[in-house]
């Protein structure tokens, strides 16, 4: 999808909220099979030739508690338990955006911006303890720039280097990517993206495929 022709940050946000909507009723399902062979592979995911990469990363899966609009992803804590004890959710406090260790069933508490969020006594997690993170997104163009909702938290974490490291996934519709986005020079792009179509790595080659404590070697 183009984007409007040299439409600000702002008018993109209020369009792409609209068009995601619009588009998730149609692709959840189909979004939710691909995250949950994706997780099924995280051990070998093939390359464009088939190859097959094998982990370097171990950790936990980075999901995100959803929004009204935002593709839900926590169907997969009942098709595949098995990543439930290894999950972390992302938590707004003191100005920054962390990752704190989650299970289904522990208790959860508005964060500062009023998202559902672990407990402060769960602890911060180093991003070394993160195989994979999966970000929410309205829109994301072919370089890997995000469009958020202008809080810029996923931003201000990856602009430090050892959160770079950590493989980050846009989850969206794939009616909300579009060719070029603007880009402010604190925009940080990400690794690719998972829509109801599949997963899509950027770059010629794939980077390691991350080796979540959910999933054994093969």
């Amino acid at each position: 999808m183009q984007q409007p022709h040299g439409a600000g940050k702002e008018t993109l946000r209020a369009s792409f909220r609209v068009r995601r909507r619009e588009l998730l009723a149609g692709c959840g399902a189909g979004l939710l099979q691909h995250l949950e062979v994706l997780l099924a592979q995280a051990g070998s995911w093939p390359q464009d030739g088939g190859a097959p990469v094998l982990a370097t990363r171990r950790g936990r899966l980075g999901l995100y508690w959803p929004l009204a609009g935002e593709p839900d992803l926590r169907p997969l804590l009942t098709t595949s338990p098995t990543w439930c004890r290894h999950l972390a959710l992302p938590a707004i406090a003191a100005g920054r955006l962390d990752y704190r260790p989650w299970q289904p069933g522990e208790a959860l508490a508005a964060d500062a911006c009023g998202i559902p969020a672990p407990l402060e006594r769960a602890g911060r997690l180093e991003p070394e303890a993160l195989a994979l993170l999966l970000v929410p997104a309205l829109a994301i163009d072919r370089q890997g720039v995000r469009l958020g909702y202008g809080g810029g938290w996923y931003d201000r974490l990856r602009g430090q280097e050892c959160w770079r490291r950590v493989p980050a996934l846009a989850v969206l519709p794939s009616g909300c990517l579009c060719d070029q986005l603007p880009r402010d020079p604190w925009d940080v792009p990400l690794d690719g993206w998972l829509t109801e179509r599949g997963l899509h790595w950027l770059g010629k080659t794939e980077p390691a495929a991350p080796h979540l404590d959910g999933h054994d070697k093969p």
